[in-house]
């Protein structure tokens, strides 16, 4: 499995990623952190995999090919985990969560995708 973790920080602020990535796994709610449209995500990244079997409302199987993927939410993060994935479906599921002012936090290297991380 390959974890893929996506939140989006209020204006000015920033924290440390990896102690905001255990908050979130923890499920515990963060100062800082904006409230996302969830609802609204799960649709776009059903509609991009519209091709894929929806196994149920949070998890996507690709029945062309290899790889399936489960979505698992809290207000303020997404978490998609992979299973089998190839990359080029990850960068897909980084690029939609870029439509929504989400860079990646990569739990396994550590490190945050964004302007900050240079």
């Amino acid at each position: 499995m390959y974890e893929l973790l996506f939140w989006r920080y209020l204006d000015e602020i920033y924290l440390n990623n990896q102690e905001v990535y255990e908050a979130l796994i923890e499920k515990e709610e963060i100062q800082g952190l904006a409230v996302l449209p969830i609802d609204v995500i799960i649709n776009r990244i059903n509609s991009v995999f519209s091709k894929w079997e929806r196994v149920d409302e949070n998890s996507w199987k690709n029945n062309a090919g290899r790889g399936a993927f489960q979505v698992i939410t809290t207000p303020q993060s997404v978490k998609i985990d992979c299973y089998g994935t190839e990359g080029k479906t990850m960068n897909q599921l980084v690029s939609i969560m870029e439509e929504f002012k989400c860079p990646l936090y990569d739990p396994q290297v550590p490190e945050r995708y964004d302007e900050m991380s240079e």
